[in-house]
């Protein structure tokens, strides 16, 4: 594997430059497969920043198909720290050589506007590919949510969980949630229950440790499509519905039921994350609750029966890439149980079975009652919230992805309304110019 850096990444924007690695270039009249020095068809792989995973993964790969040369072109080496504009000018290089038809034969989009590419028709689709696997086995839930217009145009390695971690003994003997058809509307109703039930106790609240705004961004990640068209990518910030939210939000800091500062363990009814693996059960779960219950985010309006989920990269192939072929089988063995399997992946799996397994592993350390955590402390555990685990991930299809950059101008606009400078109204328009700006760049 050859490495190539910053000054080899630069190169992919180039379609014909002289003194790139071959592959590393080629638009749509691209048809001769480029071959490596020892004969082998060359398979270049575009990532932000070096992975331990994908490491592993181009050895065994290369060990099942001795005729490909995969090549990983990484932006980012190592343990090197990115610099201010570092992460701006990675996406705009990307962009540009793909948009040009040059670059890598597989990119990782994750940072990326995919709609727009498959509105160029610039990525291949690969819903052929997939009715080749077994599909009983694959979480069908995530590549269903991932598709756009029918086609599936990028395939994650892995995904991680959205959850609201509970109070189990909270909500269990007073408060009941029924998770599969909860919306945010009812979410505020339960708190404020949970409020009124907690007898003036000034140190308890339904959700703690979040800023106003942050919680914000935490409604639109997982409303995303009610305020920006994933098809159009036009924003919708200054709609009735976006306001009505920002106003709720702020009733509830101002009625002191949620707050952003941090509470004492168990003084509040739920905290949201995202869950990377069964571990996190063990060793994050019971460090807030004696008894965690694991729930689905709540719902936007219409939409029932179904958790969030992230997904650290999405890899695409390009359209007109003269390796197609070889490109899908590299795309294809990392759905196989052998990569799936590897230790450095991070996040549930992509394959059912290897998830069940992870989660019976725990199990079975918790058989006892008990699961001893890295620092050899025991925490007291039980069986239930594994099975709520497996149907949180069985479930999860909303994919909460929203542009960075659309939720840093979502932070600094709802600042002025959350703090009493601007109405709703006006932060709302502030925030729906400048996305709109962005977004159309």
């Amino acid at each position: 594997m050859k490495k190539q850096l910053l000054i080899g990444f630069t190169c992919m924007t180039l379609a014909a430059a002289t003194g790139c690695q071959a592959g590393s270039g080629g638009g749509a009249a691209s048809k001769e497969k480029p071959k490596s020095k020892d004969g082998r068809t060359v398979v270049t792989l575009s990532l932000m920043g070096s992975d331990w995973y994908f490491d592993e993964m181009e050895k065994l790969f290369e060990q099942k198909h001795p005729d490909i040369d995969l090549q990983i072109q990484v932006y980012k080496q190592g343990e090197a720290e990115w610099a201010e504009g570092d992460f701006e000018k990675y996406v705009k290089t990307t962009n540009s050589a793909i948009l040009s038809g040059a670059g890598a034969d597989i990119f990782d989009l994750s940072s990326l506007p995919v709609s727009k590419y498959v509105d160029k028709k610039i990525l291949l689709d690969m819903n052929g590919m997939l009715d080749k696997l077994n599909k009983s086995d694959l979480h069908m839930n995530i590549l269903d949510a991932l598709k756009i217009n029918g086609g599936l145009y990028t395939i994650p390695t892995s995904f991680y969980a959205g959850v609201f971690v509970g109070n189990g003994d909270m909500l269990d003997k007073t408060i009941k949630v029924d998770d599969k058809s909860w919306t945010w509307e009812q979410f505020e109703e339960v708190s404020r229950k949970f409020m009124q039930q907690s007898n003036g106790k000034g140190d308890r609240y339904a959700l703690a440790n979040y800023a106003p705004e942050h919680f914000l961004n935490i409604l639109v990640e997982n409303n995303s499509t009610d305020f920006i068209d994933p098809a159009t990518r036009k924003a919708k910030f200054d709609s009735p519905l976006f306001v009505q939210n920002m106003k709720r939000i702020k009733k509830l800091y101002d009625d002191r039921i949620m707050t952003a500062n941090k509470a004492q363990i168990g003084n509040q009814l739920f905290y949201s994350t995202y869950l990377l693996s069964p571990l996190d059960v063990a060793e994050t779960a019971y460090r807030f609750y004696p008894n965690p219950k694991l729930l689905q985010r709540p719902h936007p309006q219409g939409h029932k029966d179904g958790s969030t989920f992230l997904v650290r990269n999405q890899l695409g192939i390009r359209a007109h890439s003269a390796v197609k072929e070889e490109a899908q089988q590299f795309i294809a063995f990392l759905l196989s149980e052998e990569a799936q399997s590897l230790p450095n992946r991070e996040g549930f799996s992509m394959l059912k079975s290897v998830n069940d397994k992870q989660i019976g592993d725990v199990q079975k350390q918790s058989a006892g009652g008990s699961y001893k955590l890295p620092s050899g402390e025991s925490v007291k555990t039980s069986e239930k919230p594994f099975v709520e685990l497996k149907q949180l991930i069985n479930s999860a299809n909303r994919f909460a992805k929203t542009d960075n950059k659309v939720l840093d101008i979502i932070t600094e606009e709802s600042q002025s309304f959350f703090s009493g400078q601007k109405t709703a109204e006006d932060a709302a328009k502030l925030i729906q110019n400048r996305a709109t700006t962005y977004l159309n760049e």
